[in-house]
């Protein structure tokens, strides 16, 4: 497919014909090409792919067709929004569902990152058409990819990744999880402008919030890549980094980024993606030790993945005094019974090894000794 034919299927799907600001169009046009010449994919993988990007495109005029129709969302501030980030699979998905417990707080639902228009009512949130749709997809899923499930799940009404306001302006690492598109890869880490993407990301959430309000809470294990480009966005964000033994890190990344692959590809390169995903951590931490440079080491929350496991509710509490963040008795309630209803491998057991990935606990360890060491991470052999 071309760039052309993305917008024209979108907007016979939509009535609706305008994108907002075409600088998204490089993305996609380099995600095009790198589909076409280094992605493998299957002839199911080939249909789910260009068949995001047309749902992704769709998104994007029913956004501004919204906002179009609504003009006055657009001076509606998003107040300190708190942002959860961290190399994957570093506990980012445990504290985004302790923080959405709070009655008090708003989160990007899964359904949403799908079908966000129009914005949900209160009621809305967890029911309706759209979130039985979605809930629907998440079942099929547990039951036909449970080795997926047992690594990452998310009910249609889960908080869902932050990414998914990104992928409408073709800039989210989530391409580059699906398929293996190097060129696209060092696009989006080396020349990509992500400026129009957070803008958009900023759109979606004032069109979101039109009826369904709360403070904004989102997560996204990328926002390493583009804490700059975040911040100038939102100039009061408030940070949270979590980390993690990065062997472990390592490992658990690598063996999602296989299985979400083979669903598109029966050619996945594994030591690729060992090779890959160390150099983009290594560029995470680079950025991040800049930003804190730039901005002072207390510029972001540290969060150690041992302390979220061990101690929840004592680490949520922790972010919510280092904000200056009421902790409501409500909250704390809210989140002992997440965390009841929600014990760790409630869907399966997530097994992996680095040798397959052409890695090894040692040379991971390693590789990221000075990070190790500057956030007093703490490792196994």
């Amino acid at each position: 497919m071309t760039v052309e034919e993305i917008i024209a299927a979108a907007s016979e799907q939509t009535g609706l014909s305008d994108i907002g600001d075409r600088a998204v169009l490089e993305g996609l046009e380099r995600l095009l090409k790198s589909y076409a010449e280094e992605a493998r994919f299957n002839e199911r993988g080939a249909q789910m792919a260009y068949g995001d990007l047309v749902t992704y495109m769709a998104i994007r005029m029913k956004i501004e067709g919204w906002l179009g129709e609504h003009p006055e969302l657009l001076d509606a501030p998003i107040e300190k929004p708190l942002f959860v980030f961290g190399l994957p699979r570093t506990g980012t998905t445990l504290m985004i569902n302790l923080l959405h417990s709070d009655p008090a707080r708003r989160s990007f639902l899964r359904w949403e990152a799908y079908d966000p228009v129009p914005p949900p009512k209160p009621e809305e949130l967890h029911a309706g058409p759209r979130y039985e749709a979605m809930e629907q997809k998440s079942q099929m899923a547990l039951e036909y990819m449970p080795q997926i499930a047992a690594i990452h799940f998310e009910h249609a009404d889960s908080p869902t990744e932050c990414q998914f306001l990104m992928t409408p302006s073709f800039c989210a690492q989530v391409y580059e999880a699906q398929a293996d598109i190097p060129s696209w890869r060092r696009w989006f880490l080396d020349e990509a402008d992500y400026m129009p993407a957070f803008r958009f990301h900023k759109r979606m959430l004032q069109v979101l919030q039109h009826y369904a309000k709360g403070r904004w809470t989102l997560k996204n294990p990328w926002h390493p890549l583009f804490l700059n480009e975040l911040t100038t966005v939102y100039p009061d964000a408030q940070l949270v980094m979590t980390h993690r033994d990065p062997a472990d890190v390592v490992g658990s990344c690598c063996s999602l980024i296989k299985y979400v692959r083979q669903i598109q590809s029966d050619d996945v390169d594994l030591k690729g993606i060992g090779e890959s995903f160390i150099d983009t951590f290594s560029v995470m931490i680079e950025r991040t030790l800049a930003f804190k440079e730039k901005h002072g080491w207390d510029s972001i929350l540290d969060v150690q993945y041992a302390d979220t496991v061990s101690d929840p509710i004592g680490t949520v509490r922790r972010i919510y005094e280092h904000f200056g963040e009421p902790f409501t008795p409500e909250a704390e309630g809210a989140m002992r019974s997440f965390m009841a209803d929600n014990p760790k491998g409630k869907h399966g057991k997530h097994e992996y090894v680095l040798e397959e990935y052409g890695l090894t606990r040692e040379g991971v360890h390693d590789r990221f000794s000075d990070y190790i060491d500057r956030f007093s991470i703490p490792v196994r052999s």
